[in-house]
C-alpha cells in the first residue's frame, strides 16, 4: 500500500522541496527530504527507504556521486530528477544504476505516476516469488524471493533494481524477441518514448556480468531490426537455493 511507502527526496531546491514532498503525502507516502547529500546515509540507516528521489545538480556531491554511493550498499530504487535536455547526465545515471528518470520542469502528477509505476513492478517481481521462486540458466541463479543474482562459482553478484528486473523478464520469455518498447513496458512498466535507450544500457551493464565476454555476448543477443533474445535455456524452481 502507498501508505506503508517511503519515499527519499535529496533535492535543493526549498521550493520544489516543498512542493513535492507535500504532493506525495497528500497521496499517502511518507516523505524524508534531504537538501545534499550529507544526510542521507544516516536516513537510509535509520528507516526503511522504499524508493529514492535524487536529484543530480546538487551541492557538494552531485547526484551521480549519492546514486553510486547508494548501488555499493542497497538495490533501492532510484528516480532521478534531471535538467531538460541534460541527456548526457540521464545516461550515466542510467549506466550508475538509476531505474528511471524526470526532467525539470515536470509535473507532480507525472513524477508520482513514475513512483507508483517503479513501486509497483519492483513489488510484483518481489511477489512474483509465490509461482517461482528461482530462475537457473546456464549456472546461474536468479532468486526473486531475495532478488539476489548467484554466479556459477557461487558467488553473489549485485544487481541494481532496474537489472534484476530486465533479466527477470528475459528469464520468463527465454528464446523470444523482445523489442526495446516490450522490455521497457515489462520490467519497468512505461512505454518508450524515442530515443530512450534506458534499456540498453541496462542491458550493456548485464552483459559486463553475466557474459563470459561481454564484447561478444552468447547470453544476450541483439537482433537486428527486432531489439534482444535471451538464448539459453532457463528453468524454475519452487524453493530456495
Amino acid at each position: 500500500m502507498e501508505s506503508s511507502s517511503h519515499l527519499l527526496l535529496i533535492e535543493d531546491d526549498a521550493e520544489i522541496g516543498r512542493m513535492v514532498s507535500r504532493f506525495m503525502r497528500e497521496h499517502g507516502f511518507r516523505v524524508s527530504l534531504a537538501t545534499n547529500g550529507k544526510p542521507v546515509d544516516r536516513i537510509m540507516a535509520d528507516n526503511k527507504i522504499d524508493l529514492v528521489l535524487l536529484d543530480l545538480m546538487l551541492p557538494g556531491d552531485d547526484g551521480l556521486s549519492i546514486c553510486r554511493r547508494l548501488r555499493t550498499v542497497s538495490t533501492v530504487p532510484i528516480i532521478m530528477i534531471t535538467a531538460l535536455g541534460a541527456e548526457a547526465d540521464r545516461v550515466v545515471g542510467l549506466e550508475v544504476g538509476a531505474d528511471d528518470y524526470v526532467t525539470k520542469p515536470f509535473s507532480t502528477r507525472e513524477l508520482l505516476a513514475r513512483v507508483r509505476a517503479v513501486l509497483r513492478r519492483s513489488r510484483l517481481f518481489g511477489i512474483s516469488r509465490r509461482q517461482t521462486a528461482v530462475f537457473v540458466f546456464d549456472g546461474w541463479r536468479l532468486s526473486l524471493g531475495t532478488r539476489q543474482l548467484q554466479s556459477p562459482d557461487g558467488l553473489q553478484v549485485s544487481l541494481t533494481s532496474a537489472e534484476f528486473n530486465v533479466l527477470n523478464v528475459f528469464c520468463q520469455h527465454a528464446g523470444r524477441v523482445l523489442t526495446r518498447e516490450q522490455l521497457l513496458d515489462l520490467a519497468h512498466g512505461r512505454s518508450a518514448v524515442p530515443f530512450d535507450r534506458s534499456v540498453d544500457i541496462q542491458i550493456s551493464r548485464l552483459r559486463r556480468k553475466i557474459e563470459p565476454d561481454p564484447k561478444d555476448p552468447t547470453l544476450i543477443l541483439t537482433v537486428r531490426n527486432g531489439g534482444y533474445m535471451f538464448t539459453p535455456a532457463v528453468t524454475s524452481s519452487g524453493d530456495e537455493p
